[in-house]
Order: structure tokens, then C-alpha cells, then sequence
């Protein structure tokens, strides 16, 4: 079987190295060709919560050849107009494309691939690449192996291309198969929309959002919002990490309610910094309209307000437009939604 991963970024090399080593073998593609060179001189070197280097095959997409049949997508979805077009030739007529992108992006890749050819699911660990050839994982090596991927089809139908991508993402910790998809990307949206949004707004690393009282109570707003949305759209919420994501909807609870669970499930992230900051300090555009964008407009088609994910887009936006970092002084920018928010008593 021939596998690929496009888009070899923090966690496309994390997770191409892991394949590599659990003797699935699979070709890392990516644009950098510094990077690409880097992985095949020296292989891939895992820091941060693990301490590896792998030696592994990789390529930039011109050096392509013949068909694949699995391949995976990390890269960032602003790139799959051109990545969509370069891949349909080179993925075989009854092989398999398997998106691990951010936001929902099943939909748009099945329109290009093929409904039939098109499977996706989350990434429950988070990395920073650090160079040519080095990625971080700043995730917990437990919560790797605890909580690596969940996977499955559009339609719910457990397909040949579906199994061997369990195989493959087996190799760097517990695939989960689903019949229900779209509600584990809801949840992933909550995931991302929440912390990186927040690290992406403020300029800071998970573990800073944590420990802000007024930045942990966004995120319980932003979270809220993004089940709200969900809800609007006919989907539940998936567990995620163990815990029920439907507990993220206030209704009628105290916001401050929900800080523990908060606490639980992101404490393991603290080192993480959001990738869409990574791409404000090296000048590139960010995922924000696939992230929080997309509990904004689903919120605007159903009537539903969304303030703070409304602030990050206006903030990260900002940022983008400017080609600047964000810092934490833009914690302020919040402080007007709380005081609308949280009743002082």
C-alpha cells in the first residue's frame, strides 16, 4: 500500500515519524523544500514530550509520482483548492483521502475527491514545528496514547480505505472509529475555537489562557456558542478526551461551572501554542474563518449570537491583516463581553 500525509508540518511530521517507526510506511509531502531536505538527511526529530529522530521518506508535491492509495491532509485548508486539484492525480480510482484539517472540511474535499473517497476526524494532541526537520509535541505523551484520532465516514459506512486508515493512525496512539462524524468535528471546532482561538487572539501558549481568570471565562462563552451552533445545525456533541462535550452548553448553569472540566481537559495542553499564531508570526493568512469563522456563520444562518467568537475573528483578523503578532493586552477587547455577560453577583 502506498500512503501519503500532505502537508508535513508540526503534526504531519509527528505523525508521518510514528507511522515510519510502527512500520507502516508513508511519504511526507510538503511545500518547504529546507524542511523536506532536512527530514531525508537527518530524518524527523521529535522533541517535546518525546525525544525521537526517525529516519522517513519525503517529498515536495512536484516530486509526486504514480497514485497513492490512502493519503491524509494536514495541510491548512486555505491551501485545498490547489492541493485538491494536484492530488486527484495521484490517488487511485478506489483509494481514499482522509482530512485531519481543522473545522469541517469533509464536505468541500468530497466535492473535489469524491463522497465515496472521502473520510476525516480529529486530532486530540497539538504541536509546534520548530524548524526544518523538528516538531514539538506539547501534548502529553499519555494523552497520545489515550486519544490520538477519531475517525470516520460521511455516510457512517465502515469501508476498506476507512479500516486502513485506523491501521496507519494506530501507529501514533488510539484511533476511535465513529458512525457519527460530524459530531466529533463539532467538538473538534469546540476544541480549536476555544484554546487556539484564544492563544491566536492573545499571543500567548494554552497554559496562559489557563491561568487568566477573564480569559477562562471566554472560553467557556466561546464553548457555549460553539454547542449552540451545533445544536442549530442537527448535530450533538461528541465525548471528546473523556469527557461529555454537551456539558459544554450553559442553559441555565453558572458560567464558572464549567471552569473545572475546563481545567481537566486542557491542562494537558498547556505548552501548546495555537497554530493559527504560528502562522501570524511567520506572516502567513490563518484557518480563523474555518475555526471560529465557522461558529460565527453558522450562528449568523440561524439567528444565534456569537460575541466572543465574533471578538476572535475581529482580533485574529486584525492581526492577519496587518501581518502582526497579538499580545495579551488584548484581553481587554473581552473584558466589555464579560461585563455584558456575568452578573456581578
Amino acid at each position: 500500500m502506498r500512503a501519503a500525509i500532505i502537508g508535513a508540518g508540526s503534526l504531519g511530521t509527528i505523525i508521518g515519524a510514528l507511522m515510519t517507526k510502527g512500520n507502516r510506511p508513508v511519504d511526507l509531502i510538503d511545500t518547504n523544500r529546507e524542511h523536506v531536505d532536512a527530514l531525508n538527511r537527518e530524518g524527523a526529530r521529535i522533541i517535546g514530550e518525546m525525544d525521537l529522530r526517525i529516519p522517513v521518506h519525503a517529498l515536495t508535491p512536484d516530486e509526486m509520482t504514480g497514485e497513492y492509495d490512502l493519503v491524509f491532509l494536514l495541510n491548512k485548508q486555505t491551501a485545498n483548492s490547489q492541493v485538491l486539484s494536484h492530488l486527484s492525480n495521484h490517488l487511485r480510482t478506489d483509494g481514499t483521502v482522509c482530512t485531519l484539517q481543522n473545522g469541517i472540511p469533509e464536505p468541500s474535499v468530497a466535492a473535489v475527491m469524491g463522497r465515496e473517497r472521502t473520510i476525516g476526524g480529529a486530532v486530540g494532541f497539538g504541536a509546534t514545528w520548530i524548524g526544518p526537520g523538528v516538531s514539538q509535541l506539547t501534548t502529553s505523551a499519555e494523552v497520545v496514547k489515550r486519544f490520538a484520532f477519531e475517525i470516520g465516514s460521511m455516510d457512517g459506512v465502515t469501508r476498506r480505505g476507512l479500516l486502513d486508515a485506523q491501521v496507519y493512525l494506530s501507529c501514533v496512539g488510539h484511533t476511535e472509529l465513529l458512525d457519527d462524524l460530524m459530531s466529533i468535528r463539532w467538538s473538534k471546532v469546540l476544541m480549536n475555537a476555544t484554546f487556539s482561538g484564544m492563544s491566536a487572539a492573545l499571543g500567548c501558549t494554552f497554559g496562559e489562557v489557563l491561568d487568566d481568570p477573564r480569559a477562562l471565562l471566554c472560553i467557556a462563552f466561546i464553548a457555549n456558542e460553539t454547542v449552540q451552533a451545533a445544536h442549530a445545525e442537527g448535530c450533538r456533541m461528541a465525548p471528546m478526551q473523556g469527557e461529555d462535550f454537551e456539558d459544554f452548553a450553559l442553559a441555565s448553569s453558572n458560567v464558572r461551572e464549567k471552569l473545572p472540566m475546563i481545567r481537566r481537559i486542557w491542562s494537558h495542553h498547556r505548552a501548546l501554542r495555537a497554530s493559527m499564531l504560528q502562522d501570524l508570526e511567520k506572516g502567513r493568512d490563518t484557518e480563523i474563518s474555518f475555526i471560529n469563522g465557522i461558529v460565527c456563520d453558522t450562528g449568523r444562518k440561524h439567528g444565534l449570537p456569537t460575541p466572543f467568537n465574533d471578538r476572535v475573528v475581529e482580533l485574529v483578523s486584525e492581526a492577519q491583516s496587518r501581518r502582526s503578532v497579538p499580545d495579551f493586552s488584548n484581553i481587554a477587547r473581552f473584558e466589555e463581553l464579560l461585563s455584558d455577560h456575568i452578573d456581578p453577583k
